[in-house]
Parts: C-alpha cells; sequence; structure tokens
C-alpha cells in the first residue's frame, strides 16, 4: 500500500475525533470517530482485499467502547478503550514471548527480516510500549480534560510512536540477518 496512504488511513480517524471534538465535543466526536474507523477499514479492504490484524482489533474496539460511551451517555468508556488496548497488545506479545514465539514476526516478516534473537528483543520492547501508552492513557484521562486528551491521541501517541519506531533501527540493523542489506550496512559502517 502506498504509504501516504496507509498513513492517511491510520490517522484519518484520529483528525475526524479531533476535529469534531474541537468542534462539538466527545459525545459527536465518539460517533465520528467510529464511522471514520469503520471507513478506513472498509477502504483497507477494497486496496489489499485483508484487513491488518491490530486496526481490526482496535476498530473492534473503537466501535464497542464508543457504542457504550453512546448509549450510556459516559464518555469514561472511550477513555478507557486506548489503556485496553494497549494493554491487551502488551499481553500478547508478552505472551507470545513466554511460549518462545516471538508475535511480532510473524506479522512483520514480509517488511522486516531479523535474527530470532532480534525478533524477541523487539517484540519485548514493543510490549513494554504498549504498557508505557496504557499508563499514560490512564494519567491524561484521570488528570486532564477531555479536549487535553483528545489532543493527546492525535499529537502525543502519534509522535511518541513514530519516535519509538524510528529508535528501533539500530535493533533492526544489528540483528539483520548476515547478507541483509541492514546488515550489510552497518558492516560497511564499521
Amino acid at each position: 500500500m502506498n504509504m501516504l496512504v496507509k498513513l492517511a488511513l491510520d490517522l484519518g480517524p484520529l483528525i475526524v475525533f479531533f476535529v469534531v471534538n474541537s468542534l462539538y465535543g466527545i459525545f459527536p466526536a465518539t460517533a465520528a470517530f467510529m464511522v471514520a474507523i469503520g471507513a478506513s477499514l472498509a477502504i483497507s479492504w477494497v486496496i489489499h482485499r485483508e484487513i491488518a490484524p491490530m486496526p481490526l482489533i482496535t476498530a473492534v474496539f473503537v466501535l464497542i467502547f464508543g457504542g457504550l460511551t453512546l448509549y450510556l451517555d459516559n464518555e469514561l468508556f472511550i477513555k478507557l478503550k486506548p489503556t485496553i488496548v494497549n494493554l491487551l497488545f502488551a499481553a500478547i506479545l508478552f505472551g507470545g514471548l513466554l511460549v518462545k514465539r516471538p508475535l511480532l514476526q510473524p506479522l512483520l516478516h514480509s517488511v522486516i527480516q531479523l535474527e530470532e534473537q532480534g525478533w524477541r528483543i523487539l517484540t519485548l520492547r514493543w510490549a513494554l510500549f504498549f504498557v508505557f501508552l496504557a499508563l499514560a492513557n490512564e494519567v491524561v484521562w484521570r488528570y486532564f480534560s477531555t479536549d487535553f486528551w483528545v489532543s493527546f491521541k492525535l499529537f502525543g501517541v502519534m509522535p511518541m510512536t513514530v519516535l519509538f519506531g524510528m529508535a528501533q533501527v539500530g535493533l533492526l540493523k544489528r540483528y539483520a540477518p548476515a547478507g541483509d542489506e541492514l546488515s550489510h550496512q552497518t558492516d560497511m559502517q564499521s
């Protein structure tokens, strides 16, 4: 998928959530978020004829917790969604490590080649990062305004995730299989 299209599909629903919240408040924003995430999945399906597991799981939780938010007229549910989703992702990754199966490998093997140890370290780091995001969400929704929390989702979580991903480049280079382009670049620089 074109990188710009993927970025638009990933960020689009959050941008809709932010804009609608700024104009109309959390409840219309939640409804718009639900529609936008559904549209994002539909477009992904049309383009690829498949939907990646993480966006699908996230969408299911947005629909469940968004639905509860709207039905019960209580913003708590949409605020809890990131905590629960991030803890779920962390638990899945930690569980894979416990059974000696780094679960990022089957998800990313088509774009990243790593030695086994590299997959274990990368999986552990992402699991810990998801725990961090869950804790950050808890602090922000409990101690700050709803508008700040919505802004944090777009302008805090997204940049932190991109920066965290970029911080993994050294690991990717270090554990690239011998003969791999990343490994070759690292050897040439040494």
